[in-house]
């Protein structure tokens, strides 16, 4: 996935100006900053489902080709949030099947999904209410449901912040594993400098810093002198 001259602007305040960025399949490339610096907002902008407010412009581009133009749901382009966005009136069963194709038929729709619980070790929920589900077990619903949608490309938004230390480190490897199983380009958004240092281990992908509206790698040696664990 590649970005090419992407801004973004709110009224009269710039967020970001003509960034440039190349996201490797099968890597998970990081991108840290301060609060507000629009680290989120670029996210939307790529995954088309920008805020009407904020102004968008400049090129992406997925296995060559220009998507900034299309619909959402015509960029396949996954996007996972820290919250695991699950309908609560349906089972966990039903909640994957809305990441299947309508290609997909019906007698082979329970095989897929069961397969995908499996691969997160999730093997007998099928039917339970996602809200009897642990936040570990919601959230890797919610990614098989992303994965299921067989994304060209993944976008993570801080999707380890809210768990608890043991199973983020568990489910942020899952997460990882899978990407570079399917040889998926992952652009993730982090406050978490463990996020990256797990990321650069498993997956070679390097690091961003987003400051003053502009996009700049972050080197070990940057990332050793952030003494704290969280940037602000």
């Amino acid at each position: 996935m590649k970005l090419e001259q992407i801004s973004l602007s709110v009224g009269s305040q710039t967020l970001i100006e003509n960034v440039e960025l190349f996201i490797e399949a099968g890597k998970v490339t990081s991108l840290m900053g301060a609060s507000g610096s629009g680290k989120s907002t670029l996210l939307s902008y790529i995954s088309g489902t920008l805020n009407h407010k904020i102004a968008g412009s400049g090129r992406i581009l997925v296995n060559g080709q220009e998507v900034q133009d299309l619909p959402a749901e015509r960029r396949k382009i996954g996007l996972l949030f820290q919250d695991a966005l699950l309908f609560p009136h349906l089972n966990v069963g039903e909640n994957l099947g809305f990441g299947l194709s309508s290609a997909v038929e019906k007698p082979h729709r329970r095989k897929k999904i069961q397969e995908a619980l499996e691969r997160a070790q999730l093997t007998g929920i099928y039917d339970k209410n996602p809200v009897t589900l642990s936040g570990g077990e919601r959230s890797r619903v919610a990614l098989m449901r992303t994965l299921l949608a067989e994304p060209d490309a993944l976008l993570l938004d801080e999707p380890f912040s809210r768990l608890d230390e043991q199973i983020k480190q568990s489910f942020r490897e899952f997460v990882f594993e899978t990407a570079m199983e399917k040889n998926i380009p992952v652009l993730m958004v982090t406050h978490d400098i463990q996020d990256t240092q797990v990321a650069q281990s498993m997956s070679g992908g390097p690091v961003f810093m987003l400051e003053q509206q502009q996009i700049k790698p972050l080197g070990n040696d940057d990332m050793t002198q952030t003494n704290t664990r969280r940037v602000q």
